[in-house]
């Protein structure tokens, strides 16, 4: 596999060139991302809600620690709650994170794989 980054014009690239406060927002959500657990908490609730006892199950971490990361998720609005009863249930906030985590998820596939990635 090549160390080189190859970088090709996205189809869906954004229209506008953006600001620092956008720039600086971006970041910010993609190092939430940069985390294993989160990263893997928000792959699983890609795939519908679930509450903490599910997603504790899921990604193998401690149940602390997973209401940790959900409760950053929350704060940072990739995630909402709901009450059903005494469970809290989340969800992923809109399809744009669905399709990013998605995205860094199929790059890891190709990049594992020794396949190029595809648009």
């Amino acid at each position: 596999m090549s160390a080189r980054t190859h970088l090709s014009p996205a189809h869906d690239a954004h229209p506008r060139d953006p600001g620092e406060e956008q720039l600086a927002l971006a970041a910010e959500l993609l190092a939430l991302l940069g985390d294993r657990t989160r990263l893997t908490l928000l792959h699983a609730l890609s795939g519908g809600e679930a509450d903490v006892s599910t997603l504790t199950g899921v990604c193998g971490a401690a149940r602390p620690a997973v209401s940790q990361h959900l409760a950053r998720l929350r704060l940072a609005g990739l995630v909402t709650t709901r009450k059903e009863g005494r469970r809290v249930v989340y969800a992923l906030r809109d399809g744009h994170l669905r399709r990013l985590v998605d995205e860094a998820l199929s790059l890891a596939d190709h990049r594992l794989s020794g396949r190029p990635a595809h648009d």
